[in-house]
């Protein structure tokens, strides 16, 4: 192996990949569990086809996009590496090999689409979203990435390398940019029917918590592998996930619980999940007690955010916006006031000293993704809608998108309706009870 090469940091890389990959898979039980029974199954395979159609494009063009030469401006990278020419074996990023950075950030495009698909729950054509996500990745996703994570001594991208936006593992990039996809979506596409109307409680509560803690663990490799070497930045950036997403969970339930007088188990899981975007961002630039700090305020902040979709009209099925949107601004802004300046960063915020210089750098940031991400997505959903149609009929959505669109239902209720009709015959019954069972 060529000098500079560690096989520790190499193995570590590796891990948190497979980590962040794990997150996916946990990010489609979160969702499925939240939705109605009809929707199950469409929910799951909105997120699993984001890694078949995400992993292809990155090896075509994706990771040139976004991680090639800078074309100019640091807007977007070249297509030197096109289907992956020019990478060798040997070929070092840092003390890792190129391949093992190219796989770690290829699990990053794939989750990010993937957030999106909450906002526009029970609702969506599936071709027409797998033509988004396509189309998402190449025009939205992939130039963010060369903006805020292409850094190149002052050539690379426009926002992290040249303005210096502290994003040490994608508040901008990831939860933001799907955030604002988010909501320039089910924009788009409108209301369910029967918003506000018919109950649309989650409906397999189990289900969300075991993605929520999937989701929780796989975190730690998006976090801490950030670091791209097993290091001191690492071993804060892991202990500052743990410690925010714990506080954001106790936040939340402790907002609930005043607001609406209940701890409730939804609570717990998005609360939980609210910590671990806010943090994001911060990770590597705080300390364990600032961590804590936008922990609590994140938990309590998304917690309210939640109910701006029926204030304001907008149908945010799944609470993208709420928490994606609002804890990625939350802890992205944060940084200017509690970076130390002392973990995997020189840049220290206003409580350690730093003035207001930093906050507005993460300011900037903010808003250029969010801007960016609004805009184009929008013109982009718009754009799908008037072609091909991006959302299901009336009919459709009434019955249940699952059975239209995949031929399939998540659960088989008709053994258990034969076993009960079973039952029943073998007792003694009046008339109506037996015109009951037949009906």
């Amino acid at each position: 192996m060529p000098d500079g090469f560690s096989a520790g940091d190499t193995a570590f890389v590796f891990i948190c990949a497979a980590l962040v990959m794990l997150m996916t898979p946990g990010l489609a039980f979160f969702y499925g569990g939240m939705v109605r029974v009809k929707s199950t199954l469409n929910m799951l395979v909105m997120s699993f086809i984001t890694l078949g159609i995400v992993s292809v494009l990155w090896v075509l063009y994706g990771y040139s996009l976004a991680f090639g030469p800078d074309a100019g401006a640091g807007l977007i990278g070249n297509l030197d590496y096109l289907g992956f020419r020019g990478i060798g074996l040997n070929d070092l990023s840092g003390t890792i090999p190129v391949t093992g950075f190219a796989a770690f950030q290829l699990m990053f495009a794939v989750i990010t689409p993937a957030l999106i698909s909450g906002a526009i729950a029970d609702r969506a054509k599936f071709a027409a979203w797998s033509l988004f996500v396509a189309l998402w990745v190449t025009v939205v996703y992939f130039p963010v990435a060369h903006w805020v994570f292409f850094f190149d001594k002052g050539n690379g991208g426009w926002l992290g390398d040249r303005q210096g936006v502290i994003d040490f593992a994608g508040g901008t990039a990831v939860h933001i940019n799907a955030g604002c996809a988010g909501l320039a979506l089910a924009l788009v596409l409108g209301k369910r029917i029967g918003f506000k109307k018919d109950p649309m409680r989650p409906h397999n509560l189990p289900l969300v918590m075991l993605g929520s803690g999937l989701l929780w663990f796989g975190w730690f490799g998006f976090n801490a592998g950030s670091a791209l070497a097993a290091n001191g930045v690492a071993g804060m950036a892991f202990m500052n996930t743990q410690v925010a997403t714990a506080a954001a969970c106790l936040g939340w339930l402790a907002y609930e619980r005043i607001k609406h007088g209940a701890f409730t188990t939804l609570g717990a899981a998005s609360g939980a999940v609210a910590g671990l975007v806010a943090i994001t961002p911060a990770c590597g630039s705080v300390s364990p007690l600032g961590a804590i700090a936008i922990g609590i305020i994140a938990g309590v902040g998304c917690a309210a955010a939640i109910s701006l979709k029926y204030k304001l009209g907008f149908d945010d099925s799944l609470d993208v916006v709420g928490v994606h949107l609002v804890g990625g601004v939350i802890g992205s802004l944060l940084i200017g006031f509690f970076a130390t300046g002392h973990v995997g960063q020189t840049a220290s915020g206003l409580f350690y000293g730093g003035g207001f210089a930093q906050l507005g750098k993460q300011a900037l940031g903010v808003a250029a993704v969010a801007v960016y991400s609004f805009v184009v997505t929008y013109l982009l959903g718009l754009a799908i809608h008037k072609t091909m149609g991006f959302r299901v009929s009336e009919d459709v959505e009434v019955a249940g998108i699952d059975q239209a669109e995949h031929a399939e239902s998540a659960y088989d209720f008709t053994a258990v309706g034969a076993s009960l009709a079973r039952a029943v015959s073998a007792t003694p019954a009046t008339a109506a009870t037996k015109a009951e069972v037949d009906a």
